[in-house]
């Protein structure tokens, strides 16, 4: 059979993606100036990444963003992907009229405004949850509540897909159903655990809404923030250069997810094979 060319539709694609990209390695080179300025390309140099007093490497302000930025982003990732794995594993077996409203429920962080979500929080912390330390703690708090659901429609996606045909096979060769989770269920999960643990890394480190409404000051600040704070006022391209090591981490959580994703449905199509097997 004869393939089409959709000519016009790949110009098209082309055409976007050299416009959502040209200002972002305009950036990233800028960040490479020998100079200070931001609005010319000079020649190359690291001066700005660790040679200059001023640069990521060495201003304490660019390093407690940065570091707050990965502290954030790490402990929401660890607090937020067990629980989401829990939460899915917890929705995909309950069985009712409420757990369709509960499924639903967890839709909701996804749908909502950012904004709206961020004020909310906000408010929360502010009004009625005072005690909670304000700052990185209910920066934390705050960013696991709306990756949660990330987390839940990336492990659950994949408790459809396997069934639970292997967790019944393992307890009836005389597994309990916790032995038969974890040395069955959760292995299968691996992949979309991965991608989850990544996806949320990548989604904390780029947020800016939720923890700039968090924040407390210049103690607390992330990448985001920083940048927003400094890119019209800097008078050097150093807030260049934090955003594109902020952007090469963020890729790579990316690429990372995509390749556990793929891995993923590798293992998904033998399981697939390995059950038409033995049906026949």
């Amino acid at each position: 059979m004869k393939r089409r060319r959709f000519g016009p539709l790949a110009l098209i694609t082309w055409l976007y993606v050299l416009w959502s990209l040209v200002p972002v390695l305009i950036a990233v080179r800028i960040s490479f100036n020998s100079g200070k300025s931001r609005s010319a390309f000079q020649s190359p140099s690291m001066r700005w990444y660790w040679d200059d007093p001023a640069s990521v490497w060495q201003s304490d302000e660019l390093q407690t963003a940065l570091t707050n930025t990965l502290k954030l982003a790490a402990l929401t990732m660890l607090i937020a992907t067990p629980l989401g794995v829990a939460m899915a594993i917890g929705l995909q077996r309950w069985r009712g009229r409420v757990s369709r409203g509960a499924n639903n429920l967890m839709l909701l962080p996804l749908v909502t405004p950012e904004i709206v979500l961020g004020v909310s929080l906000f408010l929360v912390f502010t009004q009625i949850y005072t005690s909670v330390p304000r700052g990185f703690t209910t920066q934390l708090l705050g960013h696991v509540t709306f990756t949660v659901s990330y987390v839940v429609i990336i492990v659950r996606g994949r408790l459809i897909s396997i069934g639970g045909q292997f967790e019944e096979a393992a307890r009836d060769l005389g597994a309990t159903r916790w032995q038969a989770m974890r040395m069955v269920l959760l292995p299968q999960l691996g992949p979309a655990i991965f991608a989850s643990l990544m996806v949320v890394f990548a989604t904390s480190v780029d947020d800016f809404v939720i923890s700039s409404f968090l924040s407390t000051g210049a103690g607390t600040e992330t990448v985001p923030i920083k940048i927003y704070s400094t890119a019209r006022a800097a008078a050097t391209p150093n807030v260049n250069a934090l955003a594109t090591v902020m952007l090469v981490i963020t890729l790579s959580a990316v690429a990372l997810a995509a390749l556990a994703m793929r891995l993923l449905r590798r293992r998904g199509a033998g399981d697939d094979a390995g059950l038409t097997a033995m049906s026949i």
